[in-house]
């Protein structure tokens, strides 16, 4: 018995305390998923409307749980031998993900409301779909091993991948559902095999372990932990849509009903930057001289290709204005990845750039999804002709719609647009990437053209000559006050763009 007593004394305990308010932002929306499947079978068809107001008030709960955790210093599911080496951290960085995350899925879901009840799509499938991947999207900040990585990574794209193919018997929501479908399974199927190199190499997921073993690796494992390097990165690059991997993205868009589209522009794409940044700097960092010219190789084309295929798109074209919005995400993925590479050549801090640069496009994008909505309700065809005239018919969506271009071209009044542009273009210059930053300003004056196209046809005339006007109806509330709530979000980060000079400033991870 004394033995025994012994024995347990000097074994490590197993058990792990958890810290319930740090997983809370992840955890509510998970729990209103299962609440909103639950309450679907029972509710008859005529309060399915409740289930969608429910996940608002989730998703509003989930926002405001981050307050508690400003501080940014929660950790859990930690090793009891190893407590540095966490699953789960609430650091600055995850928290600012977590925000843009959460409040993102929420303007989302004011967008999906009328939507959902006047496109006969199944309520409670749709909700229930939309909350789960925001929890896999809430995760991924926070994951610190590459198991968690992954599987959070999955919980935000398997449910997006339905929610693209939720119009049912509309051929082009299948097409986009099969084509997103194809793409997530390829770039699981490669990250997979990437974190399993990785993991053979080092012996470890963690991913603070992983860069303390990548210091050291023998000779013989240097070859396969490069490979695991590499493929981990080509398969989050098939997440941001990077070139060439994102031929999924302009059709996808088209065939998505347009909350959807808005949510994968944003949401989806802060998943796969937040799972670039994490491998790269953290787990990484012994290989930036394999990672750092790749990405910049890989920004320089996606911004080149994106803003090209931008500039093409025809006034006329049915679905042209949601093609221009695809094609301009690809474009500013490419901005998006300049200081993830830049963090190669000085230092992790650089990433602070891209943070900003996407809390910024994370308001302005869903603001212009939200407007092209408001305009598909009159005018299903959404051609970038539709929005002719629309300062005549609704003032203050074509106000916003402009001021949302212009925060996306980096024009003044939308200072806030400006200021990120320069912050990502400061971080090329300071890692000795002259090359990417000319890139960058060649491809910042090209997007100009197609942004302002746009914002000079809202201000023209209505209509040409015999065109039938088109019935003007009553925006519902919900849509407006999406568009007034990214629109609100925007001038105020404009009038205060010291905050994305602090972002890109300040250290977001704990050294």
């Amino acid at each position: 018995m004394t033995a025994l007593t012994a024995l347990a004394a000097d074994t490590p305990s197993l058990v792990q305390s958890v810290d319930w308010l740090a997983i809370t932002p992840v955890v509510v929306p998970a729990a209103v998923a299962l609440l909103v499947l639950v309450a679907d079978l029972f509710l008859p068809e005529a309060r399915k409307p409740v289930l969608g107001w429910i996940s608002v008030a989730g998703l509003a709960a989930a926002t405001a749980a981050l307050l508690p955790l400003r501080a940014g210093d929660r950790t859990t599911f930690c090793l009891t031998a190893d407590p540095g080496a966490c699953s789960y951290t609430a650091d600055h960085f995850a928290l600012v993900i977590q925000f843009l995350v959460l409040a993102g899925a929420l303007v989302t879901a004011l967008l999906s409301v009328t939507v959902v009840r006047e496109g006969r799509i199944p309520a409670g499938e749709y909700w229930f779909l939309l909350l789960s991947s925001t929890a896999g999207a809430a995760l991924l900040p926070a994951s610190r091993d590459l198991a968690t990585l992954i599987v959070a990574l999955e919980v935000a794209s398997l449910p997006a991948f339905a929610l693209v193919g939720m119009r049912r018997g509309d051929r082009l929501s299948s097409e986009a559902a099969l084509k997103f479908f194809l793409s997530s399974v390829t770039a699981t199927a490669v990250s997979l095999m990437g974190v399993s190199l990785v993991y053979a190499a080092t012996g470890t997921l963690h991913l603070t372990r992983v860069a303390d073993r990548l210091e050291d690796v023998p000779g013989q494992l240097d070859t396969l932990a490069m490979a695991g390097v590499a493929l981990t990165l080509v398969g989050f690059a098939f997440k941001t849509a990077a070139v060439p991997f994102h031929f999924w993205v302009p059709d996808t868009y088209v065939g998505a009903p347009l909350p959807v589209a808005g949510y994968l522009s944003v949401i989806g794409k802060a998943v796969g930057f937040t799972g670039l940044i994490l491998v790269t700097v953290i787990a990484f960092p012994a290989y930036s001289d394999v990672w750092g010219p790749a990405l910049a190789v890989l920004a320089a084309l996606t911004m080149t290709l994106g803003n090209a295929a931008a500039l093409r798109q025809a006034a006329d074209r049915a679905h042209g204005a949601v093609r221009l919005l695809a094609w301009s995400s690809v474009g500013q993925a490419g901005y998006l990845l300049v200081p993830i590479a830049a963090a190669a050549y000085s230092d992790r801090d650089q990433i602070g750039s891209t943070v900003a640069y996407a809390l910024m496009y994370a308001a302005v994008n869903l603001g212009a999804f939200a407007v092209a909505a408001l305009v598909a309700r009159t005018r299903p065809l959404n051609r970038i002709d539709d929005y002719r005239g629309l300062y005549a018919e609704r003032p203050a969506a074509a106000l916003s719609l402009a001021f949302f271009l212009l925060c996306l071209a980096g024009l003044p009044p939308g200072i806030i647009g400006l200021f990120a542009k320069v912050t990502v273009f400061r971080s090329a210059v300071d890692a000795g990437l002259g090359w990417l930053a000319v890139v960058m300003a060649v491809n910042v004056v090209v997007a100009l053209y197609y942004y302002l196209r746009w914002t000079a046809l809202l201000f023209r005339t209505p209509q040409t000559e015999g065109e039938a006007p088109a019935a003007r109806t009553k925006a519902p509330w919900p849509l407006t006050a999406a568009i007034a709530l990214t629109a609100v979000t925007a001038l105020v980060l404009s009038g205060a763009p010291q905050l994305v000079l602090r972002f890109a400033a300040g250290t977001l991870f704990p050294l």
